[in-house]
């Protein structure tokens, strides 16, 4: 046996290519003891996975206008931009882990999440900043609303988990981030008054 062919045979070369059946289609839940029914369930993960394709399309636009700034306060919002998306990228996991732990599954294909978000496509190239800086206000808006009505929604349900975490991450971030965005569209003198 040539040394090639004992590299391969010896347990060490990876076994490439190797494709699967799906073992949990999107959309179903499996059966956890976590004192939720399988309906209750089954909604909450639909309201998150909406949320979660937004968040996912509003990281996304974070990036590109953190990369696309430009002008006098680019160093600034450079910064505040990654730093944003720097939170919605930990959101983004968040929400992707409780729709896992009620036992659905998480969309995670980025062409999967563009099917089913809310958040408008941007164009490709480069906007003027405050257009940059609206575009994530309404995705932001997009987001939030979508939240508000869905934590409203799982809470009458009793899914106090999805309620909590749609509250206290996505929602609190979400508007601490509106915050800091809008105030850097108002138009306020900087030498003199």
């Amino acid at each position: 046996m040539t040394a090639h062919g004992a590299a391969q045979h010896s347990g060490t070369q990876p076994l490439l290519h190797q494709k699967g059946h799906e073992l949990q289609p999107f959309g179903t839940v499996k059966q956890l003891p976590i004192g939720l029914s399988q309906d209750t369930r089954m909604y909450a993960c639909q309201r998150l996975n909406r949320i979660l394709a937004d968040t996912q399309m509003l990281y996304a636009l974070y990036k590109k206008h953190h990369w696309l700034m430009r002008g006098a306060t680019f160093y600034q919002l450079h910064l505040l931009l990654d730093k944003h998306a720097g939170e919605q990228l930990t959101i983004v996991d968040g929400i992707a882990e409780r729709v896992q732990s009620l036992g659905g599954v998480a969309v995670g294909d980025p062409r999967h999440a563009a099917e089913i978000t809310g958040v408008p496509r941007p164009p490709d190239g480069v906007e003027e900043v405050p257009a940059m800086l609206s575009r994530l206000l309404e995705a932001h808006e997009t987001v939030l609303i979508e939240a508000r009505d869905a934590a409203t929604r799982v809470a009458e349900l009793g899914d106090d988990g999805t309620n909590d975490f749609i509250v206290s991450e996505v929602i609190r971030t979400g508007e601490a981030q509106v915050w800091f965005l809008a105030e850097h569209l108002v138009d306020t003198p900087l030498v003199r008054v």
